[in-house]
């Protein structure tokens, strides 16, 4: 598929199918492109599509089948977009290491594919308002999905989250206490970690 050009080659993209309930339309939206008067498309979108089924089947659905809906706050961005995004000091990472994380149609430096999107979980976001834990669902999500990356934010307990063909399962957190909750090599990696989680059954999942 070609990178649109007009309004009707737009729409057409738009409206391919990713998973059950995304599109890639939904993942288009870029606070940054609306700013700096830019367009946020896919110089390649087979690429941008392959990625971004990967991270709503692998990731997005299932999160979705135990939580209830989600809220897409930043996913896909192009590189001009990251780019400028980059120089303007707008709280993005460079486009190298942007490149299949939030450019889904760039692959990184050793030709592997990716995708990230932030979200929100609204019915989760209850409980982390009630109590400002942020670990349960990170550690769901740790035992339970095929994650490449976990990246946690104060507020609303909005994450990042990424699918990759060769996924480093780090998690990082800017909410206290604030770092490293676990990486490879880490003693904790490893093993059922649904202790952690058990209170959120009849919270989120009752």
């Amino acid at each position: 598929m070609r990178k649109p050009a007009s309004i009707k080659g737009l729409e057409t993209l738009g409206r391919v199918r990713l998973s059950k309930h995304f599109f890639l339309r939904d993942f288009l939206y870029s606070d940054v492109a609306a700013i700096y008067g830019l367009s946020n498309i896919p110089d390649d979108p087979d690429l941008a599509i392959a990625a971004g089924k990967q991270l709503c089947d692998e990731l997005l659905e299932p999160i979705v089948s135990a939580f209830g809906p989600i809220t897409i706050r930043s996913a896909y961005r192009s590189a001009e977009v990251n780019r400028v995004c980059n120089e303007k000091g707008e709280n993005c990472a460079s486009n190298e290491k942007n490149a299949a994380a939030h450019i889904w149609d760039l692959r990184d430096k050793d030709g592997c594919m990716g995708a990230v999107a932030c979200i929100v979980v609204p019915k989760y976001l209850e409980h982390y308002e009630a109590t400002g834990e942020w670990q349960p669902i990170a550690w769901w999500i740790h035992d339970h999905l095929p994650y490449d990356e976990l990246e946690f934010y104060p507020k609303l307990c909005a994450f990042n989250i990424g699918w990759h063909e060769r996924p480093t399962r780090q998690i990082f957190s800017y909410i206290n206490p604030r770092g490293i909750l676990t990486r490879p090599g880490m003693d904790n990696h490893e093993g059922d970690h649904s202790e952690y989680y058990a209170d959120l059954t009849p919270v989120v999942f009752g």
